[in-house]
Formats: structure tokens, sequence, C-alpha cells
């Protein structure tokens, strides 16, 4: 329409554009890249208008327009709790359903800075659970990052998460009624996140869950968001979200000094085999806090890798794995040690083609 209009100073080639992009990424890490097509065709608020905007760190994909100013309620779950000698799903079932509910309090009792804010959010009540701590999981439980034991674990994770916060949400819309502008909606419909991208899960009886909520409605939009989490993450001690760990061992620097930080599970791990040794601290420090040139077992070096040690197309393969039950986004990091337009290119059209909404 802009086009038709002639609403442009000038018209260059999309290549100059694109190459503009992965240029400034480069040299600044951003701008960030959200696909625009996948996150309104994907949305439960698609009956709302079309998604033109997200958050800074794109986790969050609501409806705004000139008269409603999106807002999203936010917390993260610390995975780690949920750990004993195998993984506790019911544990984390409960988890879900108390942050539910809680951050559908917040909701009504929450301050709105300007009234655009309030005319989104009363009738829309979207809220976001996130996670932190999944690479925690994985190294306290022994498994290695890139496995399919962690693919399976991932998938039955958000699974959990996004079914525990779906029957909490209709069970609060059976109580106080379903938020304002859930008729239309495609859960008003029977369409889940999943059945948006086509996926058919089998942990729980979503067919009955499914029925309830065309029956009684949901009391919010939107329910699954993963944010960075890098403050929260800090002060609980979890890795950020869902993100591998960049080393094993660094420094933080704060107001009052220099804090050496080192990966507890990987030290426990040491000191059970009497490998804890300062030979081997100063060769994880030599080398930027990876154990790959140690003489600790194979199995170890897999399960204790850094993110700069896996393949991108693995990051972005599990994050295509928990998206049917992300009914926002994922702010999902990538790292590339050198950087250059053909890796860029090549990365963001694979998270494109799989149908990450970013």
């Amino acid at each position: 329409e802009a086009e038709q209009k002639g609403m442009y100073l000038k018209q260059i080639p999309s290549r100059q554009l694109w190459n503009q992009i992965c240029d400034t990424q480069v040299e600044t890490g951003t701008p960030y890249m959200c696909y625009k097509n996948a996150a309104n065709t994907k949305s439960n608020q698609q009956n709302l208008g079309t998604i033109r905007s997200s958050n800074l760190c794109v986790e969050v994909m609501e409806y705004s327009s000139p008269k409603e100013t999106a807002v999203c309620t936010l917390a993260s779950i610390c995975l780690p709790e949920c750990v004993g000698k195998v993984f506790d799903f019911k544990k984390l079932e409960s988890i879900v359903e108390l942050v539910t509910k809680n951050l559908n309090k917040v909701v009504d009792k929450t301050t709105y800075p300007v009234k655009e804010a309030m005319a989104s959010n009363n009738p829309n009540r979207p809220v976001g659970i996130g996670v932190q701590g999944l690479a925690d999981v994985f190294q306290i439980l022994g498994i290695d990052y890139e496995s399919t034991e962690a693919k399976t674990l991932n998938n039955d994770i958000f699974e959990t998460i996004y079914w525990s916060a779906l029957k909490t949400s209709m069970e609060l819309s059976k109580k106080d009624g379903p938020y304002a502008n859930f008729s239309g909606s495609p859960a008003s419909d029977g369409q889940l996140q999943f059945d948006l991208w086509g996926k058919t899960p089998n942990r729980y009886d979503w067919d009955l869950l499914k029925k309830e909520i065309k029956q009684h409605g949901l009391r919010n939009s939107l329910l699954i968001a993963c944010m960075p989490t890098a403050s929260t993450a800090q002060i609980n001690g979890n890795t950020e979200s869902f993100e591998p760990r960049t080393s094993n061992l660094y420094v933080r620097r704060v107001l009052s000094g220099e804090f050496v930080i080192v990966n507890k599970y990987l030290e426990n791990a040491c000191r059970k085999m009497n490998q804890w040794t300062p030979t081997l601290i100063d060769n994880i420090m030599k080398h930027k806090g990876s154990i790959q040139n140690t003489d600790l077992p194979k199995e170890m070096k897999n399960i204790f890798k850094t993110v700069w040690e896996m393949s991108n197309k693995t990051l972005i393969d599990l994050s295509v794995g928990r998206a049917p039950y992300i009914c926002q986004s994922q702010s999902l990091n990538l790292y590339v040690p050198s950087p250059n337009r053909n890796i860029l290119s090549s990365m963001h059209f694979y998270a494109w083609k799989q149908g990450l909404k970013t």
C-alpha cells in the first residue's frame, strides 16, 4: 500500500538491504530479526489484527494499535528446582499453575502508566511464562545439550508448561469468565499453538482440554514467552533462559569488585573424581572456560561443552522443538566466532524456513 501511494524517498534492491542488515549484525549483534508471517499465522491474537512489532528481546509478540499499547506480565520458572534423580514433571505442573494464577492477578492489581496500555491489557490479559536453567538441568542429569535425549526432554518440559498454563487459564475462565476477545481466536475454535504448527503432541489428553477450552474459554489470550532472564538467573544461580553456557569459568565485574564464577556442576563432577586440581583450573582459564583440552573423560567434555563448541543448527532445532508450545516467542541467541554475510544468511534463512517467529 505504501509503495502504491509512493510513500518513499527512494527504492533499493532487497539484496542491498539484506547485506546492510548482515553487516550491521557483524558489527553490533543487532538488529534482531522477526519473521512477521510466522508471528501472525501462529498467534492466538490473530483475530485482533496484524502484529507489527515486538518488545526489545523479541519474545513478546502481541497486537498493538494506535488505541492499544500491548502489555506483557512475565515470570520465569527455575527448572533446576524440578530435578531429583530424574526430572519431576508433576512438580513443574504445580509450579506453572501457581505462576499462571499469580500473573493473572497482576493484570488486575497493577497500575498502568497510559490509558492505551489498560485498553489493551484488560480485554486481552496476556501473560508470559518463561524458564531459566535449562542447561543446568541437562548438566545435573548428565545429558549432552546436543543429544537426542536433550531434544526429547526439551520438548517434554515445554509441552508440560503449555499444558499446565492452558489448563489453569481455562479453570480461571470457568470462575471469572473468558478474556473479552476470546471469541474468534484460534483457541476458541480448538486450535492451539501446536495445531498452528501442524504438530501432534501426545504427552497429555489434549482432546479433552480443547473441549473444555471451547466450552469454558481461556482467561488469558497468551501464556508462554521465553525471555532472556539475565538478572534473575544470576540472582538464582541458574544459567540464563534455555541458553547453553558461554563459559565454565569467568570473571564477573560489579561495583563491589571482581568475582570468579565457576560452573558448580562441573566442579562437583570433577571433585567426585578427585580431578578438581590447580592444574585443571589453570587449563580451563587458559582455554577461556573450555574443558575440551583437558584430560577429563570424553563424556564429561560433551556434557560441559560451551556454546562456542556447539552447532548453531542444533540450537535452532531445539528452539523449533519447543516452539509448538510457546504461544508468544522465544529470545534466542546465536553465537558466531567469525561472522560474515554467508554465515549469517544461511543461519537466518534456516531459522526462517523452520517456521520460527524470530
